[in-house]
């Protein structure tokens, strides 16, 4: 379980200097062995919440360890510079699409503030409420406070809280998120925060009732008469078990399930009996485009008809569809290479073409290199998924390769070689070229292959071996940008930080805008500068 950060009362409110990295002692070396450099608190805090899932150990740190390290940092800013705190767990929530490290970021920024006395910057509360965007996540937030600090909550969480519940609680939310197997259902959470309805919206003051009734009174729950969706469950939930199926498969049957948001999920759990072909094209039509990845396997073991597959490729393949997921890229290259059979592959792939959307496209002349050592293998991109960093990170090398106006693609380890490919080639072809080369020697890639390009953009965890042939000297001139993109977040940067010298945390698309926008002038580097509107 993570323990939150103790901070000073005596810190201030006092934004930290950015300075540039420099070793802390003379001989700082990486986890490999190579020069290392430290990372001022904020830099070191964005690249540690973009490439975190929380508890997830790593190939050079345990869960524990890097948990810790957020814990710390959140607290530390939190204080001393809460208005850059509260941007970057408000985007890492939004755009950046990362759910547990966020709260957990909201709730650590909220007990620092409140140990420290600290009132300056954005309020308490509306941190609270700005990391909160799904329906079971104000449960969620609850339990993790309740299990690291105890069960007495203080009141800007609670009312933070109040303020997700009014915008998030819903019916088809409570059908989604409102089950036993939550530590705080819905009827929990409003009892222990004091939501009151929205007077806007005259819908929810029965809904909570039904919520509190449900947690504390099952027996007698009954879903209010004038929600249609409620009422459209219930009927499906008194239904005799030995009608279910015709009811679901006959006339209608996809429009009965939507009308009473019932979820794949509960679906399987309602028929008493086996999901078969007919069942999943009722179901179909209702799920979301990863609830669809996810269940590919059982859609050709069910014996799915091929009419209704060209329909669930089609959706997969959408462009608009894919934006709506919000799912990393990795995730369509995941999916691809588990394809049960030949008829979805055309699909994902198109899908990770679309996810790929907002890679830039770069003008002038480009180097990429793509960082393929043996940690880069040892780590997956979550802990849900089995693709590798290494792979994740040669796809959006392939990617920012395919739409620069002119790049050199380089894989590199021990050894470093170009990777072939032509404009307009599927990502997936190029894929197929990368090898594994055992350890890394990032400086000695750079210096072989920099040959006065306009940029040079980096994959990697980071984490170098010692210098070899050549020395430490950096290849590339001081006017030059260099971009690298940090999968790890790991604590030690590979090289010093200046004008020109840029670091960013995972591969999100808006991390990948980053070039564009430095290039362009704009003076801050952190995404959600000037985009996301923190209130005080």
């Amino acid at each position: 379980m993570l323990v939150a950060p103790q901070v000073s009362a005596a810190a201030r409110s006092v934004p930290p200097p950015r300075l540039p990295h420099a070793p802390a002692w003379p001989d700082l070396r990486g986890y490999a062995g190579g020069p290392a450099f430290v990372r001022e608190p904020r830099e070191e805090l964005f690249l540690l919440a973009v490439g975190n899932f929380v508890s997830q150990r790593t190939f050079y740190e345990s869960g524990e360890e890097r948990d810790d390290r957020f814990l710390r940092l959140v607290g530390e800013l939190a204080v001393q510079d809460p208005v850059w705190t509260a941007g970057l767990l408000r985007w890492l929530r939004g755009e950046g699409n990362m759910r547990t490290a966020s709260l957990v970021g909201a709730a650590t920024y909220v007990r620092a503030r409140l140990d420290a006395g600290v009132c300056a910057g954005p309020s308490n509360r509306s941190v609270i409420d700005s990391v909160l965007q799904r329906a079971d996540e104000p449960g969620e937030l609850l339990a993790y406070w309740v299990a690291a600090y105890g069960r007495k909550v203080p009141q800007p969480v609670k009312r933070g809280i109040a303020d997700g519940v009014r915008r998030l609680y819903t019916s088809r939310s409570l059908l989604k998120y409102d089950t036993a197997s939550k530590n705080f259902r819905f009827g929990d959470v409003l009892n222990l925060v004091h939501a009151s309805p929205d007077p806007d919206k005259p819908w929810q003051g029965p809904l909570f009732r039904y919520a509190l009734d449900r947690r504390h009174h099952p027996e007698q729950a009954v879903a209010p008469a004038s929600d249609h969706v409620l009422t459209a469950h219930r009927a499906l939930m008194e239904m005799p078990a030995d009608e279910r199926r015709a009811v679901v498969t006959g006339p209608g049957g996809s429009e009965r399930l939507a009308a009473a948001g019932m979820t794949w999920e509960a679906l399987a759990g309602w028929l008493h009996g086996p999901m078969d072909a007919a069942v999943w094209e009722a179901v179909i039509p209702t799920m979301g485009p990863m609830a669809l990845v996810r269940n590919l396997r059982n859609f050709d073991e069910a014996g799915v008809s091929d009419e209704v597959a060209e329909q669930v490729a089609a959706r997969l393949s959408d462009a608009s569809e894919v934006a709506r997921s919000r799912q990393f890229p990795f995730r369509y290259l995941a999916a691809h290479r588990h394809a049960p059979s030949q008829r979805w592959a055309a699909a994902l792939e198109r899908a990770l073409g679309h996810s790929l959307a907002n890679v830039p496209s770069l003008p002038g002349r480009t180097l990429i290199l793509v960082d393929r050592s043996d940690s880069m293998f040892w780590d997956t991109v979550s802990e849900r998924s089995t693709l590798s960093r290494a792979d994740a990170a040669a796809v959006f090398g392939t990617a920012l390769a395919l739409r620069a106006e002119h790049a050199d693609l380089v894989e590199f380890g021990w050894s470093s070689r170009a990777v072939a490919f032509e404009r307009g080639e599927p990502v997936l072809e190029v894929l197929q070229r990368f090898h594994s080369l055992g350890g890394t020697q990032t400086a000695m890639a750079v210096r072989a292959h920099y040959r006065r390009h306009d940029r040079v953009l980096i994959v990697t965890d980071e984490q170098a071996a010692p210098y070899s042939r050549g020395g430490p000297a950096e290849p590339v001139p001081a006017d030059v940008p260099v971009y690298t993109w940090n999968l790890a977040g790991y604590r030690p940067a590979h090289g010093p930080a200046g004008p020109h010298r840029h670091t960013f945390g995972g591969l999100t698309d808006a991390a990948f805008r980053m070039v564009g926008l430095i290039e362009a002038g704009r003076e801050s580097a952190w995404p959600w500068c000037g985009g996301v509107d923190v209130q005080p």
